[in-house]
């Protein structure tokens, strides 16, 4: 018989020795952080479901930036809130949008993180789609000029990464072109390559002011009953050359994450979404759970399952837990 003489348990007996056979590393450095900017100045507005979270102006978002180089995050990515929205979302790609101007920020301050771009139409157009629309009917192929032409400007103000998120067919292509034809072929892709469409994005549409005037986004976001289709979706992505690939939203997706991270070589992130972040935030507030465990177990669940990194709006605070 096994027992008495394989014990697991004696590897479990104190901090040391459980820190010394832990499977899954977890560090700040594999920590990316979103960040919504505004117009303005002097603008710093929490968001209402997202406790911690704020719209900020790019002179206020820049302090926040200090923090994040501090505790050792890996880096941020940018959402960008425009002056004024349009049926074609045109702000996404004006040089002098909050998005263009928070990445330029970030390198004229000096800032040692990576700064990632969100690339998509749907906080810039007044229908709040992710496209161009015609008779409520979002259209692929004429959208994936805008978004080339988004990411370009993007990399212009100093983006390192630019992360497509709108799931139009062969945006990937459409921007790595774009960025190549134009002198930045060093700018890397993180694609959205298997984005749901989910029911946690709630919180976000609210940060982002991004909610759909019409109808939803299920003829573009994947059906979460799906998970075949997100192994096509990332295969198409990496042929159109994409650097790396994400799934989202994380948690109920970890299954698919794993089967990502089987089927490919490249790094694979996954994005603890808005909703992910509001329920463990509203249940710690009503003292349901203990919010610092309950965090960190998700985040090296995520890890444990096969993201390389994470996109959490908890980057912060679990930096400052790992690091106590």
């Amino acid at each position: 018989m096994s027992f008495p003489v394989h014990r697991p348990r004696r590897l479990r007996r104190s901090e040391n020795l459980r820190a010394l056979v832990r499977e899954t590393p977890l560090a700040p450095g594999d920590l990316i952080y979103p960040m919504f900017v505004c117009p303005g100045k002097n603008v710093r507005t929490e968001i209402a479901s997202m406790p911690g979270i704020y719209q900020q102006s790019v002179d206020r978002f820049v302090e926040e930036c200090r923090q994040v180089e501090q505790l050792g995050i890996a880096g941020i990515i940018l959402f960008g809130l425009p002056e004024k929205k349009d049926e074609r979302g045109s702000e996404a790609w004006a040089a002098d949008a909050p998005v263009q101007r928070a990445a330029a920020a970030v390198k004229k301050a000096k800032l040692d993180f990576l700064v990632a771009t969100d690339v998509c139409l749907c906080e810039y157009t007044s229908h709040g789609h992710c496209g161009v629309v015609e008779e409520n009917q979002v259209l692929n192929d004429p959208t994936l000029e805008l978004l080339a032409q988004t990411a370009l400007s993007h990399a212009r103000a100093g983006a390192d990464l630019v992360a497509p998120s709108d799931m139009m067919d062969g945006r990937v292509g459409a921007i790595r072109r774009s960025l190549d034809q134009n002198g930045f072929a060093d700018v890397a892709i993180l694609a959205y390559s298997a984005k749901y469409c989910s029911a946690f994005y709630g919180p976000f549409r609210e940060a982002a002011e991004s909610a759909p005037q019409f109808g939803d986004r299920r003829s573009y976001q994947m059906d979460p009953a799906n998970a075949r289709e997100a192994l096509r979706e990332v295969r198409l992505d990496l042929e159109e050359g994409a650097d790396m690939v994400m799934v989202k939203p994380a948690l109920p997706y970890l299954d698919v994450l794993r089967a990502v991270r089987r089927a490919v070589t490249v790094p694979v992130g996954a994005y603890n979404v808005s909703g992910e972040y509001s329920m463990v935030k509203a249940a710690a507030r009503n003292g349901w759970l203990d919010e610092k465990r309950a965090v960190l177990e998700i985040l090296t669940g995520i890890r444990r399952a096969g993201a390389d990194f994470i996109l959490t709006y908890h980057a912060k605070d679990a930096a400052r837990w790992l690091a106590g």
